[in-house]
């Protein structure tokens, strides 16, 4: 073998199909047997759980028969499995396996065979448990510093730790801001629990915090007031790591070099039990896993590190021992002593190919042979050159060395109306009492080849809308075509930022290959504003500059000139259906065009058609040195001021939400006090709890709020409820007991 190959010891293939993951993995003692050898146990996603015991040159079909321990069909998919004290009462070691919805624990038993026939293991069934949340990983230890077994904790996929001591439930807490599990790993050291948040930082829990902390069956928001007793939970300590954590490892076979390590997407972390780090290794590579493994002098660890490149490497601290090749990308690593080696590598990669090897060398025995000196014939070396060279010349003129491209297999032209839709298709009729049009497109495709499974997706700009946005094509074979209509329109009452849209077609190949097809197409500027009258007085001016004298306006915008009050041709307004207007001038004395408006994101859309308009004519005419520019400073203070209002707007909207969410909430109280009085058979006084929900109706909802609020619906709502709950209180006496109760029922319900 070569010197920087890892040297194959034992090797097997595991099912066909099969998928695993960084925890389908762990070695240990797991029969019990005393004798300090490990045995690999491996499960699948596809619920099988395998052991092995492995032995030297054994790799042969025969060799993995006499290896494997013990193969069990489980019913549900294996998740992680670990090796550990997960039984009271018992010093022995058994087998915690991970499922989706379920833990549970197993014991191994090995019992000697008659003759030639092996030993024979059993998994038994000790306990399992239920999981209401759907399970991400594990970890286990001596939480809390009790010592001769130890408890299981388990990360969910919503952000829930579920502690468990042997057959028993303890509690379970939900990490603050959790978005993503990430990986979790416990310190017996510091007695606290690992992790990397969406927030991509480093994150310590001590197992005292979380156990004292607010107890939470349900995602509670960190915002509102604690419902039950105890401390809410933050982390011991944070580091931001600024990428996703990998893996997370914390070695114990050694206090001197004490160490928690942190394997990122680019970088290689270790930090001291407090959170300090210690230091930081940028990798040249993609990792794929890693494991610390042991300390060779005090201060120092050595750690396995695989990456997507097949390779393994041995790093001692930030130092690049040793590096072999692997037959394959792992996904977990482990290390394991056998009977005939100690210290042998495990690796497992995604599909199935366990692996376990050594690092070494062997001496190479290869001699290269001589190879009999002859002199180089140049005239031949000439010769052939030419001739080669004649051949590549021939084939770039008469064959093509790119593949085709996509757009050979299919045409897409889309067809915008001229004409306005009679009657409109919008969905909002009018808008301060200017109507909304819509306008038909027309969309063919035209198929080169055969299509299958075609799908068309209709994608335009908000608050511009279409009436449908997906069709689904019949097959096509070659040469045929298919015709799709809709309708666009604006759908609110703003301008959008662009008019153009985008037709994009997948299909599948004759071949089975997925493609996608994309097609633009522009919507004519009428359909979002009408001719109007020009305002001689605004506020935001801009002047476009050409080399060419200006171009009658009237010719290149025909379907506003006709409404038009500027019967001279250099001279447009333009009123956007939600209010704003816009003036275009052509100058008389030079070649310049002036747009002016009292708002100045509406002066956006103008400008872009008029130059597309401009760009268009010139080009009609042949003029190819046509240029245009801006001279002026760049009006960035009047962006800036748009971008500040409409911050401002944000915030007051999220104001008056979290206002109304407050009053809803005292309202609510209140309602709930007022309803058990009402139930009594001797009702009390109301102690002005009537006037104490007017009040909060009046504050919940006054009028500023329902003026300016973007959520006026809601507001308008909660004032109806409000008001029919207000109305059914005055009508009822204290004196109806359970007929008023049942009035304020009704409120309630339709609250």
């Amino acid at each position: 073998m070569s010197l920087f190959k890892a040297r194959d010891w034992w090797s097997a293939a595991l099912g066909e199909g099969e998928e695993f993951d960084q925890g389908c993995i762990c070695v240990g003692d797991v029969d019990n047997s005393g004798s300090g050898h490990d045995k690999v146990v491996v499960g699948s996603y596809m619920g099988m759980l395998r052991i092995f015991s492995p032995h030297a040159n054994k790799s042969t079909e025969t060799g993995l028969v006499e290896a494997q321990l013990l193969e069990v069909q489980l019913q549900n998919a294996i998740i992680q499995v670990d090796i550990g004290k997960f039984v009271s009462c018992s010093d022995l070691l058994h087998l915690a396996v991970l499922h989706p919805r379920k833990l549970s624990v197993y014991a191994v038993s090995g019992t000697a065979g008659n003759v030639e026939h092996g030993d024979q293991y059993q998994l038994k069934l000790v306990y399992e448990h239920n999981l209401q949340r759907t399970a991400c990983n594990m970890t286990y230890g001596t939480f809390g510093g009790v010592t001769g077994h130890h408890s299981l904790c388990i990360q969910s996929m919503d952000g829930m730790l579920m502690f468990f001591e042997q057959d028993s439930y303890s509690f379970g807490r939900f990490l603050p801001g959790f978005l993503l599990p990430g990986p979790l790993v416990y310190n017996h050291r510091t007695d606290s629990f690992l992790t990397v948040s969406s927030a991509r930082q480093l994150e310590s829990y001590k197992y005292e915090t979380l156990a004292v902390a607010t107890d939470a069956e349900s995602r509670q928001d960190p915002d509102l007031p604690l419902k039950t007793g105890g401390k809410r939970l933050t982390p011991d300590w944070c580091f931001v790591l600024g990428e996703q954590a990998l893996d997370l490892s914390v070695p114990s076979f050694s206090h001197s070099s004490a160490s928690i390590f942190a394997l990122g997407e680019r970088n290689l972390y270790c930090f001291r039990d407090n959170g300090q780090i210690r230091y930081m290794k940028k990798l040249e590579f993609n990792p794929s896993c890693f494991l610390p493994y042991t300390t060779v002098t005090d201060g120092t660890t050595n750690l396995l590190l695989c990456n997507h490149t097949n390779m393994l490497l041995v790093y001692q601290d930030v130092t690049l021992k040793w590096a072999a090749q692997l037959s394959s990308v792992p996904v977990a690593v482990r290390v394991a002593n056998f009977p005939e080696l100690k210290g042998v590598v495990i690796t497992l990669s995604s599909d199935g190919h366990l692996l376990c090897s050594y690092m070494g060398t062997d001496p190479s025995f290869f001699s290269t042979p001589k190879v009999d000196a002859r002199e180089a014939d140049y005239e031949q070396v000439d010769a052939e050159m030419k001739k080669l060279q004649k051949y590549i010349r021939e084939t770039s003129r008469t064959q093509d060395i790119l593949p085709k491209t996509e757009e050979e297999d299919m045409i897409i032209t889309a067809a915008v109306s001229d004409t306005m839709d009679s009657p409109s298709q919008a969905l909002i009729q009018d808008i301060d009492g200017l109507p909304v049009p819509s306008v038909t497109i027309q969309v063919k495709v035209k198929a080169s080849c055969v299509m299958q499974s075609s799908k068309m997706t209709i994608g335009v700009q908000a608050p511009l809308a279409v009436t449908q946005d997906q069709f689904l094509l019949e097959p096509m074979g070659f040469g045929a075509s298919t015709v799709v209509e809709f309708s666009a329109f604006l759908n609110g009452r703003y301008p959008p930022a662009d008019m153009t849209g985008d037709v994009t077609v997948s299909y599948s190949s004759p071949t089975g290959v997925p493609r996608v097809h994309q097609f633009k197409f522009s919507l004519p500027l009428a359909l979002v504003c009408v001719p109007s009258s020009p305002n001689k007085n605004t506020k935001f001016k801009i002047t476009v500059d050409t080399n060419q004298p200006p171009v009658d306006l009237a010719s290149i915008f025909p379907e506003f000139a006709a409404k038009s009050e500027d019967k001279d041709g250099n001279g447009l307004a333009f009123q956007f259906l939600s209010g704003g207007k816009v003036s275009v001038q052509a100058s008389k004395t030079s070649q310049r065009y002036r747009l002016q408006s009292d708002s100045f994101e509406d002066i956006w859309l103008v400008v872009k058609e008029l130059v597309l308009r401009v760009d268009g004519h010139f080009q009609t005419l042949g003029v190819k040195d046509f240029k245009k520019s801006f001279s002026g400073p760049l009006p960035l203070q009047d962006y800036f001021l748009s971008v500040d209002h409409h911050f401002q707007l944000r915030v007051g909207a999220q104001q008056y939400q979290d206002l109304l969410s407050e009053r809803a909430v005292q309202f609510r109280a209140i309602q709930r006090r007022l309803l058990t009085r009402f139930k009594d058979k001797t009702p009390a006084p109301l102690q002005n709890l009537d006037t104490l929900l007017d009040a909060t109706y009046s504050q919940g909802a006054p009028n500023s709020m329902q003026s300016r609020c973007p959520c006026r619906s809601i507001t308008l709502t909660y004032r109806a409820s409000v008001s029919l709950l207000l109305q059914q209180i005055s009508a009822s006496t204290l004196l109806q007991g359970s007929a008023a109760f049942s009035v304020l029922e009704t409120g309630s319900s339709q609250h």
